[in-house]
């Protein structure tokens, strides 16, 4: 058996046809509808961009215990339990965070690997010019506090930089990891027992596309939003979405490539296909631009899910059942013949594939030491802080950030905390955090029917039903063992009371 996973990073659900969208010309996304199973209610669970990743490797969610982080020491590895077993997995990425500090622990996993250089701000060609303006690709209005605008000269410099070696599509960090996936995939052809994860950045922001996928004479050059409330235009609106949707077009190109791989070699046969994402990502929707900063909305939280499974040759259906990111590392393990361990909390969904089966009944979603989210595949509920009195703190063994190293600061006040029950008898640093501003105000949480409000447009006021999903909320917080802490500061009662 072998398997191949698609993998992009800010896919939006609503603006592919697949999901009822005519926005843009993407072929490849209708194609792909008739090849697999098409998931219609599924989830993020830890965000953003690493910790999705995480559960991609532990299939449990970890936003109640930690940041953006390492996979821990004891943490199970989808791809290394894989290679342990025998099966060759090899990770193909333009995903620069894999190399920063706080992804450095992921690839390693694989049996094998290669990293392509120059997306975002990725710290890859050096150029010594003093930087005295803004970036021509950055949205970065003078509403923006100084200190963001400052950060984003400097990245955006880096930026500009890195697109200095992209003359050509074939420069393009896009091209070169998947022409990557596709030589694996023609040196392994006739090879069994193999995983290949082809992992695009794109269609993350700064959304650049070769000139081909856009016309630079009706759209302006800024394509890089800030995440931040948006005081634009709106024509610097509809020029950011412009970007957004050529991004998006030019990864359609290179998923028909995939599938044109999976022709020429015959390998719907034998080869379970997965096309996935981390999150979505705010285009102006709610007056906001990116991710982060704003309540979870569905645009970022509802994301997009296609799996073929060649044992049961299910395509071209659809699958109502609730299902999260943490899905998928049991679903690998158990088409390969592997089995699952104890600690992860996600499901197989090879029953749902061949039998309609159920998933979940909630899914528990957010970021960490934010609101906290769940869901029932209809009503959304998003739960904010009642007590900012409340301590809270990271648990990890690995001390450090997206970029950079946990200051000495912060690390002076850590003490070492009991093991949880999925740290198999290991000790944790537990270190506190502050309590974090914004998203929602303290007791403002949210209720939204996604039946009538599908646009989360208006919260509403439903008692039993935010009763029910805040009694659900504090059995997934048990069953996921989160700190006493968490039931405390939001005001989540413990299932055992």
């Amino acid at each position: 058996m072998r398997a191949v996973m698609v993998m992009f990073d800010s896919l939006r659900l609503d603006l592919l046809p697949n999901y009822g969208a005519d926005c843009a010309a993407l072929p490849n996304f209708a194609r792909l509808a008739e090849r697999t199973v098409t998931f219609d209610r599924n989830f993020v669970g830890s965000l953003p961009c690493m910790p999705a990743r995480r559960e991609l490797h532990t299939g449990r969610l970890n936003f109640l215990h930690a940041p953006w982080c390492p996979l821990e020491p004891f943490d199970d590895s989808m791809p290394e339990l894989l290679r342990e077993s025998g099966v060759h997995t090899h990770l193909c990425t333009d995903h620069y965070h894999y190399i920063q500090d706080g992804g450095a622990t992921y690839h390693g996993r694989y049996s094998t690997y290669e990293i392509f250089r120059g997306q975002e701000c990725d710290r890859w060609i050096g150029d010594c010019a003093p930087v005295e303006t803004l970036s021509p690709h950055l949205l970065c209005g003078a509403h923006l506090p100084e200190s963001y605008r400052a950060g984003r000269m400097a990245y955006g410099a880096q930026n500009d930089a890195n697109r200095t070696m992209q003359r050509t599509k074939a420069d393009y960090p896009q091209t070169m990891t998947f022409d990557a996936g596709l030589a694996f995939i023609r040196r392994n052809a006739a090879q069994d027992n193999w995983f290949l994860q082809i992992e695009a950045f794109d269609p993350h922001e700064p959304f650049d596309a070769p000139g081909e996928f856009f016309d630079p004479d009706r759209i302006g050059p800024a394509d890089w939003p800030p995440y931040a409330p948006v005081h634009e235009t709106e024509k610097e609106i509809a020029d950011m979405r412009a970007h957004y949707l050529a991004l998006l077009r030019y990864c359609d190109e290179n998923l028909g490539r995939v599938l044109d791989a999976m022709d020429a070699h015959d390998m719907w046969r034998d080869t379970m296909l997965i096309v996935n994402t981390d999150h979505g990502f705010l285009l102006g929707e709610h007056d906001w631009w990116g991710k982060n900063a704003m309540p979870d909305f569905n645009e970022i939280a509802h994301t997009p899910l296609f799996i073929w499974d060649p044992v049961s040759g299910v395509c071209g259906e659809r699958r109502s059942a609730l299902t999260q990111t943490i899905d998928l590392a049991p679903t690998l393990l158990a088409f390969f013949g592997r089995p699952i361990p104890p600690d992860m909390r996600g499901r197989s969904l090879l029953p749902v594939i061949r039998e309609n089966a159920a998933a979940h009944d909630y899914a528990l979603f957010g970021y960490f030491n934010g609101p906290i989210n769940i869901t029932d595949g209809r009503y959304v509920y998003m739960r904010a802080r009642v007590d900012d009195a409340v301590q809270m703190h990271q648990y990890t063994m690995m001390p450090t950030a997206m970029d950079n190293r946990l200051p000495v600061e912060q690390l002076r006040q850590a003490e070492l905390a009991p093991p949880f029950p999925f740290t198999k008898g290991c000790p944790t640093f537990r270190i506190p955090v502050p309590a974090q501003n914004g998203k929602l105000p303290r007791g403002g949480h949210r209720l939204y029917d996604l039946a009538a409000d599908p646009k989360q447009a208006q919260p509403i006021e439903e008692g039993e039903t935010e009763a029910r999903l805040l009694r659900a909320m504090g059995r997934l917080l048990a069953e996921n063992d989160a700190p006493e802490a968490v039931y405390a500061a939001y005001g989540i009662p413990h299932p055992t009371e």
